[in-house]
């Protein structure tokens, strides 16, 4: 029981985080501006909106078979390398560089406790 209460509550913390940044994508001048300012086109911040959302379906939904889970995990973990690469590149403030660190721990608690309350 101890397992599962931790696998969803990282795995809900995590697909909260990305629905708010997606929201965010597609609705914060703010953030167009940054994905701009770091030299990114604006269909990059589109397309990485909808797989934020695709990524947190794959993850919430039960049914989904574990081979697609791992695959939105990896995605999700490339998403966060790279956004505290670029951060970091950019000079941006500690907590924007840390937030995808952040993410990262949530998401490695996800993996790993996956495994074990399916166990």
């Amino acid at each position: 029981m101890k397992n599962k209460i931790i696998y969803w509550t990282a795995t809900g913390l995590i697909s909260l985080m990305m629905l708010f940044s997606a929201f965010a994508y597609f609705n914060d001048p703010s953030v167009s501006a940054g994905f701009t300012s770091m030299g990114f086109p604006d269909y990059f911040r589109v397309e990485l909106g909808l797989a934020k959302i695709l990524g947190v379906l794959v993850l919430l939904l039960p049914f989904t078979p574990k081979f697609l889970k791992e695959w939105a995990y990896a995605g999700f973990g490339i998403t966060f390398i790279s956004a505290f690469i670029a951060h970091f590149v950019s000079g941006h403030p500690f907590s924007a560089i840390i937030m995808p660190v952040v993410a990262a721990a949530l998401l490695i608690t996800s993996r790993i406790y996956l495994s074990k309350q399916s166990a």
